[in-house]
């Protein structure tokens, strides 16, 4: 536990009905009763811990700063797990900051960027994964993305996570002691079981992988560009897809100019849409500044919604498109279904696959929901909604996990090949650090400093 206390607002910046600030430490009470003063007379510290109490602040030359509530929680059964006491004043600007400033002269020093979170995992009231959680709950896009943030929280990933790591920390202590006491006749025996235990725990890993897909963009949201030659629709999708008329619509090609970016919801599926300019040759500089900036977004999006006219045939340009999206995860929309549909329809099924390629009219809406149908099968799988399971959300962990797999893989290899005993345990070790770095149990400090440091003030 550390042995400076901390203090900071841990409301939303801005006038409030009500804001709250936290001291965090040590002295954390002491600091509290120099500006507390209860309306019945007696000290924070004579109240059972977790009661919240009327009374007010007030400054060291005794005049009344504000009237409050303050609660103390005594350690280990607060947020930090230290000594905690909460003040909740007015929420204007002058309040908080005034007995902000009130806990510095106290004792206190401002907390940083996730100071609070970062105690409560150095104390060990809850792990990193944990830790990570708290802002992903905190930024959750979408009800799905708060249900697995909150899931995280409660240690759900975690527990997966020990479980794996504690299948191979059996897989060593069972290799050491074949190390320590070799038995020549146990020793195919002991391959036998090495690759059993190893390829269990790799099957587990690779069940957490396969929903990192659909974690990572409930978290961070699915970059989509919708893009396609000037005319064909896009912009016109776009204020069908927002329900808005975000862009202008007219009938005049190369209308959209530049990247017209907005954050959507659409059945629970968080989207970062961006409306591009329409790619074609064209002399016109401005115009070419956007085009330019539409291939660019193209390569970069994790989905592409490639948009062609259904009423007329595919041009060069259509085609220069499309094969600049093969490559990439992507949706084929046939616009205008409310004209007569040309043959581009049954041709793009053919050539992509008929479940990614789909009639539509962005200006009734007709096939909106169709499309709205794909897009979910796309982030949830053939399930089509948010499962029981365990979801990776983040990145660092995402990344974590494919090289202890990747580890793993090598130490059944080794395994396979009846190399000495030492050579699968380096592998195996390894692993085991590597989801230590997961959960914090094996983290070097600077990576604690970085993610926390992610966090805002107060948290």
């Amino acid at each position: 536990m550390a042995e400076d206390t901390i203090s900071a607002v841990i409301t939303a910046l801005g006038e409030g009905a009500v804001g709250i600030i936290r001291i965090s430490g040590t002295e954390a009470l002491a600091i509290g009763e120099k500006l507390f003063k209860a309306a019945a007379g007696k000290k924070l510290g004579a109240y059972a811990p977790n009661t919240l109490v009327y009374g007010h602040v007030y400054d060291f030359d005794a005049s009344l700063v504000d009237e409050v509530l303050a609660v103390y929680m005594a350690g280990p059964r607060s947020y930090t797990a230290e000594d905690v006491v909460e003040i909740q004043c007015h929420g204007g600007l002058q309040s908080l900051q005034k007995i902000l400033t009130l806990t510095y002269q106290a004792g206190a020093r401002p907390a940083e960027p996730g100071e609070f979170t970062k105690r409560a995992f150095l104390n060990g009231r809850i792990d990193l994964t944990q830790a990570e959680a708290v802002m992903d709950i905190i930024r959750s896009r979408s009800e799905a993305s708060l249900k697995l943030a909150v899931r995280q929280q409660k240690g759900q990933l975690a527990n997966a996570l020990r479980g794996l790591r504690k299948e191979l920390l059996d897989v060593i202590i069972n290799l050491e002691a074949v190390i320590d006491y070799p038995e020549e006749d146990i020793e195919e025996i002991t391959f036998g079981e090495v690759k059993k235990s190893i390829n269990f725990v790799c099957e587990g890993m690779e069940k957490l992988l396969a929903h990192a897909h659909t974690g990572k963009i409930l978290r961070e949201g699915l970059r989509t560009a919708i893009v396609g030659r000037p005319n064909v629709g896009k912009s016109s999708l776009l204020n069908a897809l927002l329900k808005e008329e975000r862009a202008i619509v007219s009938e005049y090609a190369g209308t959209t100019r530049d990247v017209i970016e907005e954050q959507l919801l659409l059945d629970g599926v968080p989207l970062v849409l961006a409306d591009t300019a329409g790619i074609r040759q064209t002399d016109d500089f401005v115009e070419q500044i956007g085009v330019e900036k539409s291939k660019e977004l193209l390569q970069k999006a994790e989905l592409v919604i490639c948009v062609v006219d259904g009423s007329e045939p595919l041009t060069a340009e259509d085609e220069e498109i499309l094969q600049a999206a093969e490559s990439k995860p992507c949706v084929i929309i046939v616009n205008k279904s409310d004209k007569d549909v040309d043959a581009n329809l049954v041709q793009l099924q053919k050539r992509f696959g008929q479940e990614r390629v789909m009639a539509l009219s962005a200006k009734t809406t007709a096939g909106l929901d169709a499309f709205t149908a794909w897009l979910k099968n796309y982030v949830y799988g053939s399930e089509g909604a948010l499962s029981d399971g365990v979801y990776v959300q983040n990145a660092r962990h995402e990344q974590l996990l494919r090289e202890a797999l990747a580890s793993l893989e090598d130490a059944v290899a080794a395994a396979e090949a009846m190399l000495p005993y030492d050579c699968i345990v380096i592998d195996v070790r390894n692993a085991i650090d590597l989801l230590g770095e997961i959960t914090g149990d094996a983290v070097q400090d600077e990576i604690i400093n970085e993610i926390f440091s992610r966090f805002c003030i107060g948290k």
